[in-house]
């Protein structure tokens, strides 16, 4: 994995108050909101664990989707950054938000600087018996790991959805054995995303590919694929900042150059660089592949949503053909 100097320059351009333009007035409004509802919401805690159903919050609704999965019918589940059509960095906190995770009993949230709004509104809302998953500190990976983007690693939601089931477990210990079915499903519903990054690995393995950001960085690497772009390159463009003139035109010849036989850029991310580099491909003939921060809804789980995005790359390789939404 490259070097990434800073937590800080990870972080600025990460989900919602983690991000230097996002960080503010919202989130710190929706945290002094917060201290003001933790009766009321400590309330309907209490009342929904009376009625058999555990509250549960994923900061992103990827992860929302497997609380959803595991918990089945005996969780109540909420998500934070959902919406594929708007920038997830933009994101400000709300009092509804506020409400959600002083409410929740289990919280899934990615961490490694990604979604750090989400720590100021529980520390606004402090309960010892809420479990919160973090998983960047669930995977044993360093606060300031360059590419926040965990869940396109394929040994991430697999050790998500087994610390899932372990805290559902602990907190219903008398539906245990039906979350451990659950988590038994969900497992086995990931052999299709396996066989299909082995199969292609297996024939395109090597192919040079360009980024904008290092979004789906993860999922690049497990299908075999040489990312060109430099890192310097994709850390500037995720964290806001004007890349180096000479990375852009690096950037920029591996288009006009054909060098690549694919550009991966972040569907819910534009900016006039981005959007330069985006008709520099189509004008260049090199097939244009989105990738998002959210998984796209309704239609998608979370498996599906990798394997779509699988079966768009694996397209733009072989018969050249882009998907610019999914």
């Amino acid at each position: 994995m490259p070097l990434f100097s800073s937590l800080t320059a990870v972080a600025s351009r990460s989900a919602a108050g983690a991000l230097a333009r996002a960080r503010g007035a919202g989130t710190v409004a929706a945290a002094g909101l917060l201290a003001l509802m933790v009766g009321a919401c400590g309330s309907l805690s209490v009342a929904g664990a009376r009625r058999g159903v555990i509250s549960a919050v994923g900061a992103e609704n990827e992860y929302a989707n497997v609380l959803e999965q595991i918990g089945g019918r005996y969780v109540h589940v909420s998500s934070i950054l959902n919406d594929p059509n708007t920038d997830p960095h933009t994101f400000e906190s709300s009092p509804s938000v506020a409400q959600q995770v002083a409410s929740a009993q289990l919280i899934v949230q990615n961490g490694a600087g990604y979604d750090t709004f989400m720590q100021r509104i529980e520390a606004a809302s402090p309960n010892p018996r809420r479990r919160v998953i973090v998983v960047g500190r669930l995977l044993g990976l360093p606060a300031d790991v360059p590419n926040p983007h965990l869940w396109y690693a394929p040994r991430t939601m697999p050790a998500v959805a087994a610390a899932i089931a372990a805290d559902l477990s602990a907190l219903q210990p008398s539906h245990a054995s039906y979350f451990r079915t659950n988590l038994a499903s969900f497992d086995a519903s990931l052999a299709p995303l396996r066989r299909a990054l082995a199969a292609f690995r297996a024939r395109y393995a090597g192919t040079a590919v360009a980024t904008t950001e290092p979004v789906a960085d993860y999922l690049l690497q497990a299908m075999g694929l040489r990312n060109l772009t430099p890192f310097a390159f994709q850390a500037d463009v995720m964290n806001g900042v004007d890349p180096a003139p000479e990375d852009i035109a690096l950037e920029t010849g591996l288009l006009t150059g054909h060098r690549v036989r694919l550009l991966c850029y972040n569907e819910q991310v534009a900016d006039p660089l981005t959007a330069s580099i985006l008709r520099t491909a189509l004008r260049s003939r090199v097939p244009v592949v989105g990738v998002y921060e959210t998984m796209p809804t309704p239609g998608y789980d979370f498996q599906s949503w990798m394997l779509a995005e699988v079966d768009a790359i694996e397209r733009a390789v072989t018969v050249h053909a882009s998907t610019q939404r999914l």
